[in-house]
């Protein structure tokens, strides 16, 4: 394969932040969330410099240990060579370490970013091979394959290969989501869940797993029952205590409620009738935010003046 050439503009790419698992789908559902970050990406011809605006503005490394530049590297190899150099630009909103997505958004971010910005590099890089490789650098495929695809999707592995399957969830579901200040790892909730579990909570678990499909997609007055989980949640609630309280609590006053992805972000499916009175349901300590249900996925924009946040 000849080396690549790159486009002279710049692209902008938005990413939605996601919502992983949704009770009983662990490791296997995604839900795209209307949040966003926006990323600006310019081949320079020379060395890299990164501006972050927003979220980790504080905190995220400039250089090249940033994730989503280590994304850009990936992408950039698997299309055949890397710039010269590069400039980009942050505008991030999606919270870091609680449970939305924020490290698979910087990952489709910048190997999308790096397709957009490569002569011809939807050709050497198709949607299949994208899915893959952000997949490769996260490490699982459900909060990548809802970042890439938007709308409720199924991921799974096949011979190694991830996969993923699309749906539109019901127009008529509405998320809220609770985001306490403190963060977890996600590491550090994953280490709590046990090697094996009992069969019966499995059998519990994949029936459950089949409803939510119909429930998400056409019948939404099921979520309560659909979304029920033995899988990973009780395991982690020595991580998240104050998560996990408030998903029992919502749950005994009807509403379809969850950890977001490893938390410790509560996600509530509501209708648009009780959005409002659910957001006000946690308290102070919580950041309450009623979203749009995203069913478009990552994807290049118009380049909106010098940032990335318009």
């Amino acid at each position: 394969m000849a080396g690549p050439a790159f486009r002279a503009a710049a692209v902008r790419v938005r990413v939605p932040a996601t919502s992983a698992n949704i009770g009983p789908g662990f490791d296997a559902f995604g839900l795209s969330l209307g949040l966003y970050d926006d990323v600006v990406v310019r081949v320079a011809e020379s060395g890299l410099h990164v501006d972050i605006a927003g979220e980790g503005a504080d905190n995220l490394p400039r250089d090249e240990s940033h994730l989503l530049v280590r994304a850009l590297r990936t992408a950039f190899d698997v299309l055949g060579g890397q710039p010269r150099g590069l400039e980009v630009v942050c505008a991030n909103r999606i919270p870091h370490g609680r449970g939305l997505g924020s490290s698979s958004a910087a990952i489709c971010a910048g190997i999308v970013a790096a397709r957009a910005v490569t002569t011809g590099g939807a050709e050497r890089l198709d949607d299949t091979a994208l899915l893959e490789l952000a997949t490769e650098i996260e490490g699982h495929p459900d909060n990548v394959a809802a970042c890439l695809l938007g709308g409720f999707t199924l991921a799974w592995t096949d011979s190694g290969a991830a996969r993923a399957i699309r749906m539109d969830p019901a127009d008529s579901v509405v998320p809220v989501v609770f985001v306490p200040a403190r963060p977890v790892l996600t590491e550090t909730a994953r280490g709590l869940l046990p090697k094996s579990v009992p069969h019966v909570d499995a059998a519990a678990n994949a029936g459950r797993a089949a409803l939510l499909l119909e429930a998400l997609t056409r019948r939404p007055e099921l979520l309560l029952p659909a979304t029920e989980d033995r899988l990973h949640q009780d395991y982690r609630a020595p991580a998240m205590p104050e998560s996990v309280e408030l998903v029992n609590r919502l749950r005994a006053d009807g509403v379809p409620a969850v950890i977001s992805g490893a938390g410790p972000t509560v996600l509530a499916l509501t209708e648009d009738g009780s959005a409002e009175k659910v957001a006000h349901a946690a308290g102070a300590e919580w950041t309450a935010n009623r979203l749009a249900l995203d069913l478009r996925g990552a994807g290049v924009l118009p380049l909106k003046g010098p940032g990335a946040g318009s």
